[in-house]
C-alpha cells in the first residue's frame, strides 16, 4: 500500500492538531497563572541560580520554553529585567521544556491514553463557557490537554508504516548510513524542524513518534533533538529584531548556550547513548536495549530519548555555569552597544517583581518620570540645533527626533500602566492616590510637549522644503523664545525630581510668565514685519504656527510643574501669577 498525498495531509492535519491542543493547553495555564507569571519571572532574578530555577519553574507552567525566552527578552527590552538576569532564566528555560518529552513519552505510547483524553474534554468542555474566569481557564487547559493528545494519537496513525512503504525508508536510510556524519546531518534537520513547526514542543513529539514508529533510529532521533535545542533559539531572536541592544543580546546568549551545548555532547555522544541505554534498562527491568530495531526495544527508546533531552539540558547548565560570565562578555562584543544613552529609553527602576509597597513603587516610578524629563531637555536640544544650527545633518536630527517622541509614547504607556497597577493596591491613603493622580497628569502633559517638539521639526523641515526664510530679526526672536523655554524645561526637569513639599512654584510660574509675554511681543512684531513685506506670507505663517506651539509647551511645563508640586488649585495659580508679576 503506497502512501499517498491525502494520508501525508492527514499527517500534517494531526500535527496541526497537536500543536493547537499545545497552544490551547499552553495559553490556559499562563491564564491560570494570571499576573504571578510576570512576577515569578521578574522577581526570582536575584542571581543566576534563582534565575534558573524561574526559568524552570515559567516554563513548567507555560509548558513552553518558547513562551519564557520570548518574555524573558521582552522583559529585557523593557529594562524589567537586565541582560544578566534573563541568562538564569533562559538556562532554566532550556531544562524546562523536557517536561513536554516525559509527557508524551509516558502517556503518549506507553498506555492508551486517547479515551481519556476525550473523557477529560468532555467533563471540562461545558465550564469553557462558564462565567467563572478561573474556571474557565482550567477547563481552557484541561480541554488544551485532551486535544494534545488526541492530535499525538493522530500523528501515530499517520506516519507512513514501514513495513508498507519500503521505499520510503529506504530512502530515510541511504542517510543514515554514514556514522558520525549522519548525526551531524540530523542536526540541522532536527533544527530545520524547529523552525517549521516553530515550537520543539511539536518537533520533539514528531521525533519520539518517528522513534517509536522505528523510522530513525535512537542515535538519530538523539541528534535531532539537540538541532531542536538549536532551532528553539530562533523565535527569540525574531522577538528581539525589534528590540534594544538588551534584548538582541539576551536572544544571542541563548542561541550561543545552546550551541556549545550542543558541541560538547556532540564529542561525547556516543558514550553518553550508552549511559542512557544502560540507565532505562535499569530502571526499567529490560534488558533489551533502546538502540535494536525491535517493537520493545522502541517502547523504551523513548524513554531513552526523553532521559536524554533532560540528561543534557541539565549537564549543560551545569557544566556552562560557570563559564557564564565569559559568554555574557562573548555575546557583548559581538553585539555592542552602539547607540549609548540614546540607544533606548524603556523603564529603569520600576521592578517586574511584586511590589513591596505603594511609597516603593511611586517612589520607582518617579524615577523614570525623571528620566521622561530628560528625554523631553533632549529632544529640545535637537529642535534647537535643527532650527539653528546650517551645519547640523538635519535628516539624522529629524529621525533623532523621531526616536525621541518615540520614546515618550513607549514611557508614557509604560509608566502609565505601572501607576495603575500601584492604585489597585486596596486601603491606600488619600495622599498616596492623589499623588498617582498627579503623577499620571505629569506624564500626560509631558508627552504632550515631545509631541509639540515633533510638530516644530515639522514645521522646520516645511521651511527647507519651500525654500522659505526669515529675517535676522524674527530668527533672533525664535531663539530667544528657545531659549526661555529651555530655562523653563531645566527648572521642570528638577522639579520632578523633588518630593511634592519640596516644589516651589513661584520660579516657575515666573518662567511661565515670560514665555507667554514674549509670544505677545513677537506676535505683534510678526504682524508688523507681513504688514513691511519682510518675509513671505508662507514663512510668516510657518513663524507664527512655531511661535504659538512653543507658548503651549511653556503651558504644559506649567502643567508638569504644578503635578509635580500636588497643588493644581486654580487659585494659588492666579495668586501666584499676580505676585510673580509684582516682584
Amino acid at each position: 500500500m503506497s502512501y499517498t498525498l491525502f494520508d501525508f495531509l492527514q499527517l500534517i492535519g494531526s500535527l496541526g492538531i497537536f500543536i493547537f491542543g499545545m497552544k490551547i493547553f499552553s495559553e490556559g495555564l499562563q491564564k491560570i497563572a494570571g499576573h504571578r507569571l510576570k512576577s515569578i519571572l521578574g522577581g526570582m532574578t536575584r542571581n543566576r541560580l534563582t534565575g534558573v530555577l524561574t526559568g524552570f519553574g515559567t516554563t513548567a507552567i507555560t509548558q513552553s520554553s518558547t513562551t519564557t525566552t520570548v518574555m524573558a527578552v521582552s522583559f529585557v527590552n523593557a529594562g524589567l529585567l537586565t541582560f544578566v538576569q534573563s541568562t538564569g532564566v533562559i538556562m532554566g528555560a532550556n531544562i524546562g521544556t523536557t517536561i513536554t518529552a516525559w509527557m508524551v513519552a509516558l502517556f503518549g505510547f506507553k498506555f492508551q491514553i486517547t479515551p481519556i483524553a476525550v473523557a477529560v474534554i468532555g467533563v471540562f468542555f461545558a465550564f469553557l463557557f462558564s462565567s467563572n474566569s478561573r474556571l474557565r481557564n482550567i477547563a481552557e487547559a484541561m480541554v488544551g490537554f485532551g486535544i494534545l493528545f488526541i492530535g499525538l494519537n493522530f500523528i501515530k496513525d499517520a506516519v507512513p508504516d514501514i513495513n508498507n512503504n519500503p521505499a520510503m525508508f529506504a530512502f530515510l536510510d541511504a542517510f543514515t548510513d554514514y556514522g558520525y556524519l549522519s548525526l551531524l546531518l540530523f542536526v540541522v534537520v532536527g533544527a530545520i524542524l524547529t523552525l517549521l513547526t516553530q515550537s520543539s514542543s511539536a518537533a520533539t513529539a514528531i521525533t519520539l513518534v518517528m522513534l517509536f514508529e522505528g523510522w530513525i533510529s535512537f542515535p538519530i532521533a538523539a541528534a535531532m533533538i539537540l538541532g531542536e535545542n538549536i532551532g528553539t533559539t530562533v523565535t527569540a531572536n525574531i522577538a528581539a529584531l525589534v528590540g534594544n541592544v538588551h534584548a538582541k543580546r539576551a536572544a544571542r546568549f541563548h542561541f550561543f548556550f545552546n550551541i556549545v551545548g550542543v558541541l560538547w555532547m556532540m564529542a561525547i555522544i556516543f558514550p553518553m547513548l550508552s549511559l542512557m541505554d544502560t540507565a532505562v534498562q535499569y530502571f526499567t527491568g529490560n534488558p533489551v536495549s533502546v538502540m535494536d530495531s525491535t517493537q520493545e526495544a522502541r517502547a523504551n527508546a523513548t524513554l531513552a530519548l526523553s532521559l536524554f533531552h533532560t540528561t543534557f539540558n541539565v549537564l549543560n547548565v551545569v557544566l556552562l555555569f560557570a563559564f557564564v560570565p565569559y559568554l555574557i562578555r562573548f555575546v557583548e562584543y559581538i553585539q555592542p552597544d552602539r547607540g549609548g544613552e540614546d540607544e533606548e529609553f524603556h523603564l529603569r527602576y520600576i521592578s517586574a517583581g511584586v511590589m513591596t509597597s505603594p511609597g516603593l513603587s511611586v517612589a520607582q516610578a518617579q524615577k523614570e518620570i525623571q528620566q521622561f524629563a530628560g528625554v523631553i531637555e533632549k529632544m529640545h536640544e535637537s529642535v534647537n540645533e535643527l532650527l539653528f544650527d546650517p551645519d547640523s545633518n538635519r535628516e539624522k536630527l529629524m529621525e533623532k527626533i523621531q526616536k525621541y517622541e518615540d520614546a515618550t509614547d513607549q514611557l508614557e504607556v509604560e509608566i502609565s500602566d505601572y501607576l495603575v497597577r500601584v492604585s489597585e493596591h486596596t486601603n491606600l491613603e488619600h495622599w498616596m492616590t492623589e499623588r498617582i493622580r498627579f503623577m499620571q497628569t505629569m506624564i500626560n502633559d509631558m508627552e504632550r510637549i515631545a509631541d509639540i517638539y515633533y510638530q516644530v521639526s515639522k514645521l522646520s523641515e516645511r521651511m527647507v522644503e519651500t525654500k522659505s526664510s526669515w529675517p535676522e530679526d524674527a530668527s533672533k526672536e525664535m531663539a530667544v523664545m528657545m531659549t526661555a523655554l529651555q530655562h523653563s524645561i531645566v527648572a521642570m526637569k528638577n522639579n520632578v525630581a523633588k518630593e511634592p513639599s519640596a516644589v516651589s512654584l513661584k520660579d516657575a510660574i515666573v518662567l511661565e510668565d515670560k514665555i507667554d509675554k514674549l509670544r505677545d511681543e513677537y506676535r505683534n512684531n510678526h504682524y508688523g514685519r507681513l504688514e513691511a513685506g519682510d518675509y513671505a506670507p508662507r514663512a510668516g505663517v510657518i513663524f507664527i504656527d512655531m511661535l504659538n506651539r512653543l507658548e503651549r509647551i511653556g503651558d504644559h511645563v506649567l502643567n508638569v510643574n504644578e503635578s509635580a508640586s500636588g497643588r493644581r488649585l486654580k487659585a494659588m495659580r492666579i495668586d501666584g501669577l499676580a505676585q510673580a508679576r509684582k516682584s
